[in-house]
This record gives structure tokens, C-alpha cells and sequence, in this order.
């Protein structure tokens, strides 16, 4: 076990006690006191990844300090299956999720990496970005284009299968790109193909990290809002059936439930502040 892993059980809720920082209070919950920060854990993990030297601790280690940054800015973060990350037990699975924000590539590292070793199936021009670039070539991220659905999963297929091979799980966001509202008809199907072709498990996970919004002008620094709850929930491992239809089905209405649950929460709780 990684000495920096943070979480012990099935979950994990930020204490209520955490205390929120000073400067960032100073500031007025200014974004930018967020961004700076989080600039720093990224380009820290670039230089290590670019050096060859990002190994699991070190990513666990500067992803700590992103679930801190959320809590030193107000948030509150809740994890849920953790003990289902931990079922797999090294396993190579297909873990397929809502795409929501910037925050949830940031936090990964710090939830999964105990678990599992894994990339991600990003946009190919992140790869054009410094320091993310380092990262993602160091993990053997398989990028696609959107141009084209079939070389697409093409892509997705040949890459993921070899990487699912060698032992490493893929994360795949089958939305075409972030948003806060989970919309199952762009949802597609790219992630179930993936583990019904390669002969692996896949691992639903549902979660809410708009405590990062995403900008109008500037896409990833948009508002910081502490007031969003940062969720994320992780269910059984489970093999693809037959086509894949009844898979995905689960899939969509997991995510789909659980984003209505901690919307219900977070009305609730907001109207009872207001009161």
C-alpha cells in the first residue's frame, strides 16, 4: 500500500472540521488562488513524468494535494465504493463515467492509483498542451480525434485492448466532451465495445466535481464554487453481456441516479441554509 494513500474504508467525506485557507479567504474566494496552486501540482507532475520518474507514489502524493486544495477553498469532497475499486484487486477493467469538469483528472490519481494502474482516453490535441502532454504520453494515453467516429474506435479498440493486456485499466469519458448535465443520448457506447472486445470487466462510475466550473471564455479555469459538493461513486465490477445494450443501460441510469440524488441533497441543504 502507497504510504500517501489518503482513504481507508468504503468512503470518505471531508471532515467538517477542514479548515479553509486563510489567504484564499483573503482574497475573497478569488479562482485564481485555485488555479495558481493546482498550476503548480500540474506542472510538478509534468516535470516528473517528462524526467521518466512519475511513479504510483509520486502521482498519489502531488494528487493529494489536489484533494486538499478543494478543501483548503471550502469544498467537500465525498467518495463512495471504494471497496469496489479495491475488489478488483489489480484487475485491468474498463472504468466508464460522466465527464463533468477539469476536477475529476486532477483527483483520479489520488482515488485510483492504489488500486489500479491506469490512462485515460483523452482528446488528441491535449496532448498539445505543456506539462498535461508529459503526462498523458507517460501514462500511454490513447487520444483520439472526433473527426471521425470509426478511426476513433479504431483507436480505442486496438490501443485500449493493448493497453488492457498489459495490465492497465482504461478510464473512458464516453460523453463528446465536459458539461454539467448528463445528457445518456450523447453517452455512447465506445467504453462497453472496449471491454467486450477485450475480454475484461467494466466499472461504471458516476461523478459530480462542478465545484469547478467550466469558464465561458476560458474553458478550464472557469468559476470556483465551494458551495457544489464534489461527489464521486464507484459500483461493481461487472462482465458485458451479450451485446453490450443491457450494459450500458446500467450504466447510464447508475450515473443518472446518482447525479439526481446529490442534486436533491444539495437543494435540500441550500434551502435549509435559507431558512
Amino acid at each position: 500500500m502507497s504510504p500517501y494513500y489518503l482513504f481507508d474504508g468504503d468512503t470518505y467525506d471531508t471532515p467538517a472540521n477542514a479548515k479553509k485557507s486563510l489567504l484564499f479567504r483573503l482574497m475573497l474566494g478569488c479562482r485564481w488562488y485555485f488555479y495558481l496552486r493546482n498550476f503548480f501540482i500540474f506542472y510538478r507532475t509534468g516535470e516528473l513524468a517528462r524526467k521518466g520518474k512519475l511513479t504510483r507514489d509520486e502521482q498519489i502524493r502531488l494528487a493529494n494535494g489536489n484533494i486538499r486544495l478543494v478543501e483548503a477553498c471550502g469544498g467537500k469532497i465525498h467518495l463512495r465504493g471504494l471497496n469496489n475499486l479495491r475488489a478488483v484487486n489489480g484487475e485491468a477493467v474498463v472504468l466508464i463515467g460522466n465527464h463533468m469538469s477539469m476536477l475529476e483528472t486532477a483527483l483520479f490519481h489520488a482515488i485510483l492509483r492504489e488500486h489500479c494502474d491506469f490512462t485515460f482516453v483523452i482528446k488528441a490535441a491535449l496532448l498539445k498542451v505543456p506539462f498535461f502532454r508529459h503526462i498523458m504520453v507517460y501514462l500511454q494515453a490513447i487520444p483520439v480525434g472526433r473527426d471521425n467516429p470509426r478511426d476513433d474506435l479504431r483507436a480505442v479498440l486496438n490501443d485500449g485492448k493493448a493497453r488492457l493486456d498489459a495490465g492497465r485499466s482504461v478510464v473512458i469519458f464516453p460523453q463528446s466532451t465536459r458539461s454539467e448535465e448528463f445528457d445518456p443520448a450523447k453517452f455512447n457506447s465506445i467504453g462497453v465495445k472496449l471491454a467486450r472486445n477485450a475480454g475484461v470487466k467494466v466499472l461504471p462510475f458516476a461523478l459530480k466535481t462542478d465545484f469547478q466550473g467550466n469558464g465561458k471564455y476560458l474553458r478550464d479555469m472557469g468559476p470556483i464554487r465551494p458551495e457544489r459538493e464534489v461527489w464521486f461513486e464507484f459500483a461493481p465490477a461487472r462482465a458485458v453481456e451479450g451485446n453490450g445494450q443491457e450494459t450500458m443501460k446500467e450504466i447510464i441510469e447508475f450515473i443518472g441516479e446518482r447525479l439526481t440524488y446529490w442534486r436533491s441533497l444539495e437543494s435540500t441543504k441550500t434551502r435549509g441554509e435559507l431558512k
